[in-house]
């Protein structure tokens, strides 16, 4: 039982530097995360000015990090595709293109949350 309980450690401990790779890889290689991650610098300190209500606070700054997590599986449906094949294909193009789809509804959404809190104030 104790081999148990050093494992899940371990294992928590590994898939955090997993994901921790995953995000210096999306910050050294991707543009737009880069971008995004610069408006997360403004949308911290933003929402604090434009709300007291921690719920509302939350919807804002959440809203902004779905953008940058949808933007991280974007990037990755890319980097497969890519891997796939360089040549232009219909199904490739079309996996791109809803990742990107994605991306812009993610964004639409932290827009409409921003708006909605930013009228009701």
């Amino acid at each position: 039982m104790s081999s148990e309980r050093v494992a899940v450690p371990a294992r928590i401990v590994r898939a955090l530097g997993i994901s921790i790779n995953g995000l210096r890889t999306a910050v050294r290689l991707e543009e737009a995360f880069r971008l995004e991650l610069l408006v997360l610098i403004f949308v911290i300190p933003a929402a604090w000015i434009l709300t007291s209500v921690g719920i509302q606070r939350a919807l804002l700054i959440g809203s902004w990090l779905l953008v940058m997590i949808v933007e991280i599986i974007n990037s990755a449906i890319e980097t497969v595709v890519d891997l796939i094949g360089t040549e232009r294909h219909e199904l490739s193009g079309r996996a791109k293109d809803l990742g990107s789809a994605a991306v812009f509804c993610s964004i639409l959404l932290a827009a409409t949350v921003w708006l909605v809190i930013f009228f009701s104030a």
